[in-house]
């Protein structure tokens, strides 16, 4: 299950250490190739919308498989596009198969026990991280060599193996419900009027994630510039760092069952706004290097402590569940996206536009521990 999540969530973020690449390469700004893993990411929350509730009804394996086929195709249009129209609508439809890992990760905390939940939850996400790990590390390298488009091609060659590698060995699921698709959309409704936990989660993890996804998508963009004059592949290399969000995120789920989800929070979270601080006041390699230890730290612990919180809220509901967590979550990260895209613009780019990005970011995360802070005092 970890391997099969980081596979297919690999896809959402093979873009972004590209977008240099891609707005030469189409003669568009730089401002204009930000559309991209916005849509791409939009993309994901709408796939999650319309068919992670299908997981409560259906048999997973067989959803995720066609989801495959499906994302294989969309990454075959990416690689053909020749303007930004057809790139951004081929990343959406990417976006929407990349949606198929959070298949996945229900069907693990459903395997287990609620003693061992965010343990198994933690495992899944390191494949997850893994897979978002290469992705950036890989497309850096093979755009810097064969172009960004030669990346798509790779790209659904892999989804189209994994198609076949699912099949053969991913467990049937069981369904929950009986609920037709409509009725499943419909109870999305009172399941968010129903937990208050899961919204604060939602909102919380969301405003996280907007922080990532501004800074991976204005990252490629300061490296190409003046000061430092690096190209996708250094991008894509900065990924690497991120090892420190694999380990956090089984320690963290081990540290969830012990002692509870909320006493890993409020540390990650300021983890998260520490690292933009730094981000800002030491904008060099050293300074990159730490700060994305320290933000890959804090959002995957955070990640990982919101996910064992909802999971135990409605286990007859996990499809659905994740469907309102993630898709809120991603649709405040594009929204953190482009609001980046904007943010570098303003500043006019370079280490002014950096900074004008961190500052976006840091708002965000303070606003994701108030919202935490309340809960606690409501408490």
């Amino acid at each position: 299950m970890a391997v099969a999540a980081g596979a297919t969530a690999a896809n959402v973020w093979y873009n972004q250490p590209m977008l240099g690449a891609m707005a030469r390469n189409l003669g568009i700004s730089e401002q204009s190739v930000a559309a991209i893993p916005t849509a791409t990411q939009l993309g994901f929350a709408l796939g999650i919308f319309l068919l992670l509730p299908l997981g409560d009804r259906l048999d997973r394996r067989r959803l995720i498989v066609w989801q495959l086929v499906g994302t294989a195709a969309a990454l075959v249009m990416a690689a053909l596009s020749s303007n930004l129209v057809l790139l951004t609508l081929a990343s959406v439809l990417v976006g929407i198969g990349g949606s198929t890992a959070q298949q996945v990760i229900p069907f693990a905390a459903e395997l287990a026990s609620p003693e061992t939940r965010g343990r198994a939850v933690g495992m899944v996400m390191s494949g997850l991280l893994s897979g978002v790990l290469l992705a950036r590390v890989v497309s850096g390298a093979v755009a810097d060599q064969f172009g960004w488009r030669a990346m798509y091609w790779l790209a659904a060659a892999a989804a189209l193996v994994m198609a076949v590698g699912i099949r053969l060995v991913l467990p049937k699921s069981k369904p929950a419900t009986r609920a037709s698709y409509g009725e499943l959309l419909i109870s999305l409704v009172e399941l968010t009027r129903r937990f208050p936990e899961l919204r604060r989660a939602a909102l919380i993890q969301g405003c996280v994630f907007a922080t990532i996804s501004g800074f991976w998508s204005v990252l490629a963009l300061l490296l190409e510039g003046p000061t430092f004059r690096l190209g996708a592949t250094a991008a894509g290399l900065f990924g690497l760092v991120g090892v420190a969000g694999i380990m956090a995120a089984p320690l963290a789920g081990r540290f969830a069952d012990r002692r509870g989800p909320y006493g890993v929070l409020g540390p990650s979270l300021g983890l998260v706004a520490a690292s933009f601080v730094l981000f800002a006041v030491w904008p060099t390699v050293p300074g990159l290097i730490i700060g994305v230890v320290l933000v890959d730290l804090g959002a995957q612990a955070s990640m990982v402590s919101n996910q064992s919180i909802i999971y135990g809220l409605a286990p007859e509901a996990r499809g659905r569940i994740t469907t309102i967590y993630m898709t809120v979550m991603f649709l405040i990260g594009a929204m953190g996206s482009a609001a980046a895209g904007a943010a570098w613009a303003i500043g006019g780019g370079g280490l002014n536009g950096w900074r004008a990005v961190c500052a976006l970011c840091l708002v965000l995360a303070v606003m994701a521990w108030l919202i935490h802070v309340r809960r606690r005092t409501a408490s």
